[in-house]
């Protein structure tokens, strides 16, 4: 939690430490946090607008933005088909149980019809939300979306993701009230990302009262 809270400080410690090795470990977490079904918690948003805004104080030095953006779009994408091909490897097993460690055959089938509803501009969505956008792309493959389908809108993701929130964070990191506030401006972007989810459960469990 320290890490994500001040994780522009432990960011600028790192790029002091290990130099141009910071790109190998940013693209470290952001391909385990997209591609490992396990690992959904790590800071995803808050290291973008973190990112942004030190490539924006440091003027490129520590830590070039034109570098960094194709980097870890490059990251998200192997990630994603990563966990999309593995979901795809495991999904006659899961629909022949009711559960596989903690996924159950339901999620499947909740996650299709939530496609089938909201269209395949769901999987840029997801991309929005922590937890979701570790969790899509195995459903995806696990489900009967076609590869050629998901590919497209995985990279509208990546791309949307990585650039949006990175220039966020290089455009308004280093605005005074925002630099000083860091801590509670991060806090913020976890609270309004994972929002959706909050939605999602309570409108659930409001549904399941009402049948």
């Amino acid at each position: 939690m320290d890490f994500v809270l001040h994780i522009d400080e432990h960011l600028n410690t790192m790029i002091r430490d290990y130099g141009t090795w910071i790109y190998i470990i940013m693209f470290a977490i952001v391909f385990v946090e997209t591609g490992f079904i396990v690992m959904p918690f790590l800071p995803g948003d808050s290291l973008l607008f973190a990112a942004g805004a030190l490539a924006a104080a440091n003027g490129n030095e520590g830590l070039n933005v034109y570098v960094l953006m194709p980097l870890l779009i490059t990251a998200a994408l192997c990630g994603d088909n990563l966990n999309y091909f593995v979901g795809h490897k495991l999904s006659e097993q899961i629909k022949k149980r009711e559960r596989i460690l903690f996924f159950k055959r339901e999620y499947i089938t909740q996650t299709e019809e939530f496609y089938e509803k909201h269209g395949k501009q769901a999987i840029i969505m997801a991309r929005f939300v922590p937890i979701v956008r570790t969790v899509a792309p195995f459903v995806a493959g696990a489900g009967s979306m076609k590869y050629r389908t998901y590919l497209l809108y995985c990279i509208l993701g990546a791309v949307l993701w990585v650039v949006g929130i990175s220039m966020l964070g290089y455009l308004f990191g280093n605005v005074p009230i925002i630099k000083e506030n860091f801590e509670k401006v991060v806090l913020g972007i976890i609270l309004v990302s994972v929002i959706p989810i909050f939605y999602g459960l309570i409108k659930a469990r409001l549904n399941r009262n009402k049948a």
